[in-house]
């Protein structure tokens, strides 16, 4: 690999680690990739020390000076961190508000008065995607599964039924929409266009999520008919409030930063010129950054203000935010450095090369890799990370467009079949009181649904844009 392709990759690369041959280089990828399935799967190691011995491992298999790849480790790492690390951070804390102050609890109980009947499933998908846009899939779980077990009891529906729309929401939003970790991450490592990549998200993200959520759960609730375990309802946040905040304005906080960077998208198309005064404009308030800042900043008097937080109360809130995080900084983090080794190895160009002699279309190529990482290692993220470093250089020649499909596709293929090794798996398990053969009819086959759908429609979109 060239030091002019290095530089076309990333900015933050260094110079090629090694120039061994393809078939060096695809055993040190099997080698790393394998070393880190079986420290997470088997050893039960954090994925932050897996990541950092696999990388390490992937380049003493290709033949690499040790001192070179620790640098490429620790470059990516940095790199990764600098990029996505701040959205992270400020994800957590407009999640943290929007949980403490009440804020989705008003948008779940005010929707919820509205739909009945048959309208049910779609209310809960709806309400998993807003609240699913700021929080991390963990975090939307634990917000909505007391909703979801409250309803279904209430309202004598299916477990089922309620809850698998539910998690579909939340998880077609963790796979495909920025500024979730996992596209963050695909869409520095492929150079993609935030912007473009958020539309073209949720462009894939409704049809995908109506397909999996609504309609599979009355195949799910037929396979599983199982009633609300009463043990799992927590107590929520807003019955220790006096008052909370309003709906309107809690889901104008919420979709703040998605409209902010849809409109410097928006704007690019149409004006077109990076020294026109309104694109300058865009271009600073629509970066993920400022639009997340201003979501932040926002959400402080929308949100804890209105629920008659003190100001110490939202400092408290804040810095309660940024603890749980510390895992998924370092997870992302690592990722990232195994990425930078796998291109300062040779690999990505090794891909590039090999594929040039397949009839397969890089976008299929892109979920493919995606979906053999899940598989191994149960981590969306990890899928995500990884599968984005070894096809980066598919992106060298696309267009703007296809460049957000990659990404796409990449997210589209680490959402396929969670099972026992992935802790989404055993969350759900666990919340809704299922045995590990019910979660698999039900949790990991919508996975799949979702993964499989989400990749279909962005290989027709390609033939479209």
């Amino acid at each position: 690999m060239t030091r002019l392709s290095v530089e076309m990759l990333a900015a933050d690369t260094v110079e090629p680690i090694t120039s061994a041959g393809h078939a060096q280089l695809g055993i040190a990828v099997l080698a790393g990739i394998a070393v880190i399935v079986l420290l997470i799967t088997q050893f039960k190691l954090h994925a932050f020390l897996a990541l950092t011995i696999g990388s390490l491992a992937l380049g003493a298999f290709a033949g690499a000076p040790l001192d070179k790849t620790i640098t490429s480790f620790t470059t990516g790492l940095g790199a990764t961190v600098a990029g996505v690390g701040v959205l992270i951070a400020l994800g957590a804390i407009l999640g943290k508000l929007l949980a403490d102050s009440g804020g989705a609890d008003q948008i779940v109980d005010t929707i919820l008065a509205k739909a009945g009947g048959r309208a049910m499933p779609w209310a809960m998908v709806l309400i998993a995607s807003v609240i699913g846009l700021p929080l991390f899939f963990e975090v939307g779980i634990v917000l909505l599964i007391p909703v979801v077990l409250m309803v279904a009891k209430r309202g004598n529906y299916s477990l089922m039924r309620i809850g698998i729309p539910a998690l579909a929401g939340l998880s077609v939003m963790h796979g495909l929409i920025p500024p979730h970790p996992g596209p963050l991450v695909a869409i520095d490592a492929v150079k993609a266009n935030l912007g473009i990549t958020l539309a073209l998200g949720v462009l894939v993200a409704i049809p995908t999520v109506i397909i999996a959520g609504p309609l599979f759960s009355k195949v799910a609730a037929r396979w599983v008919d199982v009633p609300a375990p009463d043990r799992m309802i927590p107590t929520r946040a807003s019955e220790d409030l006096d008052k909370r905040p309003g709906f309107g304005a809690t889901l104008a906080t919420m979709l703040l930063p998605v409209v902010l960077m849809l409109s410097k998208a928006l704007v690019d198309i149409i004006v077109d010129d990076p020294t026109h005064m309104v694109q300058r404009v865009f271009d600073v308030v629509g970066s993920p950054l400022i639009a997340l800042l201003a979501a932040v900043i926002v959400g402080m008097f929308t949100l804890g203000r209105a629920a008659g937080f003190t100001k110490d109360r939202i400092s408290t809130t804040v810095e309660k935010s940024l603890a749980p995080i510390a895992g998924i900084l370092l997870i992302v983090g690592a990722g990232g450095g195994f990425k930078q080794t796998l291109i300062d190895s040779g690999v990505g160009q090794m891909i590039l090369d090999i594929s040039k002699d397949w009839s397969i279309p890089a976008l299929l190529l892109a979920w493919l890799i995606a979906v053999a990482i899940r598989l191994a290692t149960g981590s969306a993220t990890v899928a995500t990370i990884s599968a984005a470093g070894l096809v980066a250089p598919l992106a060298a020649d696309m267009s703007t467009a296809h460049t957000s499909l990659l990404v796409l596709a990449i997210g589209a293929g680490s959402l396929f079949f969670s099972h026992v090794n992935d802790a989404g798996f055993w969350l759900v398990k666990e919340y809704f009181g299922l045995s590990v053969g019910q979660t698999v009819k039900t949790w990991s086959v919508m996975e799949t649904i979702i993964s499989v759908v989400a990749g279909g429609l962005v290989l027709l979109l390609s033939l479209v844009i």
